[in-house]
């Protein structure tokens, strides 16, 4: 874990539970600090550089630990805050499990539902800590967070926002073989907003389904870790949709 200290670092922009850093790509380009948190980076401190000046850092810390939420969040002092929190165990599509899981941990929902409050978290520590008033975004699919927390503020398709993906980079860069062009697909996802962040304006694409009539995502099954990447990466259109949103 790096060492932490309370220096601002200018303007930051950071992301939990973020893997890719799909959903702050647009904000590097645009020559903000991003930082990603996730426990699978594998190279802690990583940065990625841009022509903008901007750039994108990785790191590996344990947000199941509300002393690294609090002190990540005194170190950066986040103007936006992006949280994708693991939804396995909050899911209504994994209800079937949840039974077996109440019987190894009784607690294993409210352990998964403080991990998704991580972000408004943070964003309360920076209110009475500096008298910051963030945004902040917790996205996650259908799940009981919905009872656990709260009612979503909002709830969003990928195809709403493919319109924002421009025609020559309609392809998905990472897995275009599974992911349609310009996000043509439909897995409703959910948001939990606060501190004035601005919802994006829609820019429909027509879905594309197979022949079965599942979208690729549905189709595509296992626990592989990959599987578990592609499944749970950000749309491209839902991030370009936000930062305009959320810049202008």
């Amino acid at each position: 874990m790096p060492k932490f200290n309370c220096a601002p670092t200018g303007f930051n922009v950071v992301s939990l539970f973020d893997y890719t850093g799909n959903m702050v790509r647009p904000w590097a380009e645009a020559g903000h600090h991003c930082t990603i948190v996730d426990v699978q980076h594998e190279r802690e401190g990583m940065i990625e550089h841009f022509e903008s000046g901007g750039s994108i850092m990785a790191l590996r810390i344990d947000l199941s630990d509300i002393t690294n939420v609090a002190k990540l969040a005194r170190w950066k002092r986040p103007e936006i805050i992006f949280s994708f929190p693991p939804c396995t165990d909050l899911a209504i599509s994994g209800a079937c499990r949840f039974k077996a899981k109440r019987r190894a941990n009784p607690h294993f929902q409210t352990e998964a539902a403080n991990l998704a409050r991580a972000a408004w978290q943070m964003a309360t520590v920076l209110k009475y800590d500096f008298g910051m008033v963030v945004p902040w975004m917790v996205e996650n699919p259908v799940s009981v967070l919905s009872t656990l927390w709260r009612k979503p503020d909002y709830r969003f398709d990928p195809c709403d926002f493919g319109g924002w993906i421009p025609e020559n980079q309609a392809a998905h860069p990472d897995y275009p073989e599974v992911i349609p062009a310009r996000d043509a697909y439909t897995k409703r996802t959910c948001l939990w907003t606060g501190g004035g962040l601005r919802l994006p304006e829609k820019r429909r694409v027509e879905p594309q389904f197979l022949a079965s009539g599942q979208t690729p995502l549905q189709k595509l099954g296992g626990n592989r870790p990959r599987t578990k990447k592609i499944r749970s990466a950000t749309p491209r259109g839902f991030a370009l949709a936000m930062h305009a949103a959320n810049t202008n």
